[in-house]
């Protein structure tokens, strides 16, 4: 075993290694809480995915039943009577929600969705000015984040091809260093209005150093805020304590809070207790005192705290999991939870350091301190079919375009064993049962006859060049961002036939038919990878 698993407390080999590991982790009976997918034979799924959705605790349904039970039986009387009122139901999370990323009770609200919050956060803390304009982001943001800022851009009157400084690694490496933020912020800090980086980058699974790059914000007189959805529930935060201006994230990756959940958001307490601060105002975020005075009270007075950002009434329904999720972050803790994590993460590591050869590359930071709990893989050769072989063995990861496999080994619901699994599936070449893109299906062989045209003199070739000819006559089912097949030049160069102008036409044509059969990019029947988030 590599030093990256002594580092990680794992030393030791093969399956029974894994074995011990697990038998010998303090939280390994966190699995049963959680409900584990199952694949076609029926054995539980490993599952690696929770980077983009989370699985459900078993107490979910508990938790959703008990309000639609109130519903039944109470109608509206449920906002104030009933097992949990609805009119004060998101208070709940106050306490558990500010454990959660480090902050004070007060500081965190959860209330609509990731987006729709860093819109809210960013009307109140992006406030330019002809002079100070511009938002540093970090390079391959979450698509969502770059669509954001640059529609605030826009909003305010500014381009965005000059208004947004992208930070990028230097040439030749995968990870942006802190350093190199921390100069580039000083670099434009006459011209920046607010940094806005994501906590654990989704693409490279790197995380960031929240702490310096908010201070050397600070510094420069800039707001920093913070798209934690890859970081709440997966590193331990210190919010407060770091003095970070606002926060947002998402609760259906790591907090397991169900598809679409409602998400969090964190505004420090200095600017809380602002009640001047510009904002978009709604009912909800009115003081609680005053709220149901109704069209009587026409003056906004905003509720001290992330609460007075709140617009609408709570969706119940949505944030009734996130109940179930977050009594058991509050039971064991964020520390104990990356504490296995580190270690988790550590020994895929070092499985893929034994094993890896020029097939696949990890291109998250090597140093516990600089990553979550998902590897990246960038995978030199069809990348997506891999990953789908890697589901028909009951392997769940994702694919991002154009040929990175990312890895969660997920402490909630995760083992040592679960994570031993996984070398061996990415180094399977799946030579066996498979098509050309290396797919078997319900565990039996699917091929497809090589199409041949009167004149094609496939029993002559011979070696590689057969087996490309084969695979490019075959009906292509290739993923988003793999290479295209090269063009079967070769079949028609054998053709003896006088090219003469109809003949010519119809050799065309077949050609034309062939092109598009083998497009890459041509639409094909829906995926479950497909419909998989960030």
């Amino acid at each position: 075993m590599s030093a990256a698993a002594l580092e990680a407390g794992t030393a030791g080999g093969g399956e029974s290694a894994a074995r011990r590991l697990d038998a010998e982790d303090p939280l390994a009976g966190l699995r049963e809480r959680f409900c584990i997918p199952r694949g076609a034979g029926g054995a539980p799924v490993r599952y690696f995915c929770g980077n983009s959705l989370g699985l459900a605790p078993k107490r979910a349904r508990a938790c959703v039943e008990e309000e639609i039970d109130d519903w039944e039986r109470l109608a509206v009387g449920g906002h104030f009577s009933g097992q949990h009122p609805w009119y004060s139901y998101h208070e709940q999370f106050r306490e558990s929600g500010a454990r959660l990323v480090g902050a004070v009770p007060g500081e965190v609200v959860m209330m609509n969705t990731l987006t729709t919050n860093l819109h809210l956060m960013m009307v109140s803390f992006y406030r330019p000015t002809r002079e100070r304009f511009k938002i540093l982001i970090e390079d391959a943001a979450f698509p969502s984040d770059n669509y954001a800022v640059q529609s605030q851009l826009i909003h305010r009157g500014f381009d965005p091809r000059e208004g947004v400084i992208v930070a990028r690694p230097r040439p030749g490496e995968q990870s942006l260093r802190t350093e190199d933020v921390e100069a580039l912020i000083e670099e434009h800090g006459e011209e920046l209005a607010l940094v806005l980086f994501g906590g654990v980058n989704y693409f490279t699974g790197q995380a960031f150093d929240i702490a310096r790059i908010t201070s050397a914000a600070h510094r420069q007189g800039v707001v920093a805020g913070w798209d934690l959805a890859h970081a709440a529930g997966n590193l331990v935060l210190k919010l407060h304590d770091w003095q970070v201006d606002f926060a947002v994230w998402c609760s259906y990756k790591y907090l397991n809070g169900s598809p679409g959940a409602v998400a969090g958001c964190f505004v420090h307490e200095k600017h809380g207790k602002n009640a001047a601060l510009p904002r978009f105002s709604g009912w909800w975020g009115n003081d609680p005192a005053t709220r149901f005075a109704m069209h009587a009270n026409d003056v906004f007075e905003p509720r001290s705290g992330a609460d007075g950002w709140q617009l609408s009434n709570p969706a119940i329904l949505s944030l009734a999991p996130l109940r179930a999720s977050l009594e058991i972050f509050d039971e064991v803790g964020m520390p104990a939870l990356r504490a296995k994590s580190e270690r988790l993460t550590g020994y895929l590591a070092a499985l893929l350091d034994d094993a890896a050869g020029s097939r696949f590359a990890v291109i998250t930071p090597r140093a516990a301190r600089e990553r979550g709990c998902q590897l990246s893989i960038r995978v030199r050769e069809g990348a997506a079919a891999l990953q789908r072989r890697l589901e028909a063995a009951g392997i769940v990861c994702d694919f991002r375009p154009p040929d990175v496999l990312r890895v969660a080994p997920v402490p909630l619901y995760n083992g040592f064993h679960d994570v031993w699994t996984v070398a061996p599936g990415l180094l399977s070449d799946g030579a066996e049962g498979r098509r050309h893109d290396g797919i078997e299906e319900n565990g039996h062989p699917r091929r497809r006859r090589a199409r041949r045209r009167p004149h094609d003199d496939l029993s002559r070739a011979r070696g590689p060049s057969r087996e490309r000819i084969r695979a490019a006559t075959r009906h292509s089912k290739r993923g988003a961002g793999e290479r295209p097949l090269d063009k079967p030049r070769s079949i028609h160069a054998r053709d003896p036939r006088p090219r003469g102008g109809r003949a010519r036409r119809r050799r065309a044509a077949r050609r034309g038919a062939d092109a598009r059969a083998h497009d890459p990019l041509r639409p094909g029947p829906p995926r479950l990878s497909a419909l998989r988030q960030g």
